[in-house]
């Protein structure tokens, strides 16, 4: 296929947004920097019709006010190939809702695929094969090589025959209003913002003492400093598994940096001094000035809810074996923990269940309530 047009401004972005208004049907995709830069960004995206499809690069200047309104239009189907992160960044970015999502791949998951990446749907309905060396490609570099051109443009442009397919499945199952309400609340998705020291989104946090939890809050700011400083993921400075050791042997010389899991002889060399100042600093701070895990009500261990919770799990198993379901898909653990604790025993309880969604309670209220009773 010939390589598709790239907008690059405001004014075309715009005729454009004019075209898909009149459309009944978008697929529409992104591809972010997240693998390459501190604060990642959606660095182009992608919108097919039937008929064509074209790309707009935000990084060239073009404004994407003008698709405000006719992705946010419930009415005009957007196809999307898990939306979740797509949603999210087009949110933040570019303050752009969706609206009308038809997810595919929540759709094969829904149908039973054991495999429901984007490759591997498009692999077994229409032999495609995508050129996975681009996944993980810098998408922040221009100019982009035909190769990165014509992989964003594959991941719409099988879209709409998909959607024919899956669709006509879900109905055929009795599946459809299943997956459409997971639609409408994907549609709400945004990422949440973090305040607070960075330990409370670090996991492994809750297992330290305090001293250590000090030692980690000086590691992980600055980590955080550096990756900001050289505009890279935090990653690509210093691992969590090293930070987390580092955090737990608390080292105070050189020697006892190389015992640290991860710390390569070149990683000591870069940054071992800067590491060692700010173990050093939080191994001064007073008792009083040591941060606390925040820590939640401990529950009581039950005998009876965990009772509840084995014959659910089992229960589950069953089902979801019946409907050829991934058992995650059919109703997760959480759910089934609340369900537990909760005890349901009439349909009007399961207004008490928050996250309880209505195609669950429809197709399996009646076993949940037997088998609790």
């Amino acid at each position: 296929m010939s390589l598709p047009p790239i907008l690059t401004t405001t004014e075309e972005v715009a005729a454009l947004a004019a075209k898909l208004q009149q459309e009944q049907v978008i697929a529409v995709d992104l591809e972010a920097d997240s693998m390459h830069n501190y604060q990642e960004k959606v660095c182009l995206l992608q919108f097919s019709t039937e008929a064509e499809t074209v790309l707009i690069d935000p990084l060239a200047g073009a404004e994407l006010d003008p698709l405000k309104a006719v992705l946010a239009e419930p009415q005009i189907r957007k196809i999307f190939h898990a939306a979740d992160y797509d949603i999210r960044c087009l949110a933040r970015d570019f303050d752009i809702e969706i609206n009308g999502l038809f997810d595919t791949m929540i759709s094969s998951q829904f149908l039973g695929e054991e495999k429901f990446g984007l490759a591997d749907v498009l692999r077994k309905y229409f032999a495609v094969e995508l050129d996975k060396q681009y996944q993980r490609a810098d998408w922040s570099k221009r100019p982009l090589s035909e190769g990165m051109i014509r992989y964003a443009a594959e991941d719409t442009c099988h879209l709409h025959r998909l959607v024919e397919i899956l669709e006509q499945k879900l109905i055929e199952k009795g599946r459809l209003d299943w997956v459409q309400e997971e639609f409408a609340l994907l549609e709400k998705v945004r990422f949440a913002v973090h305040e607070g020291p960075l330990f409370l989104r670090f996991k492994g946090a809750g297992t330290l003492d305090r001293r250590q939890l000090a030692v980690l809050e000086a590691l992980l700011q600055w980590r955080d400093a550096e990756a900001q400083r050289r505009d890279c993921p935090l990653y690509k400075v210093l691992g969590n598994k090293s930070l987390l050791h580092m955090a737990k042997l608390k080292p105070t010389g050189r020697n006892k940096l190389q015992e640290v899991e991860g710390l390569s002889p070149r990683l000591i060399d870069r940054y071992g001094g800067k590491l060692l100042h700010q173990i050093g600093t939080a191994l001064e701070l007073p008792e009083s000035e040591l941060p606390v895990y925040p820590r939640g009500e401990r529950r009581q261990k039950d005998p009876q809810v965990e009772k509840r919770m084995s014959r659910l799990k089992d229960w589950r198993k069953q089902v979801a074996a019946e409907l050829e379901l991934d058992p995650g898909v059919l109703i997760n653990n959480a759910l089934l923990d609340e369900l537990a604790r909760k005890q349901p025993q009439a349909e009007a309880d399961f207004a008490q269940i928050d996250q309880l969604k209505n195609w669950q309670r429809k197709v399996l209220g009646e076993g949940i309530l037997r088998v609790l009773s």
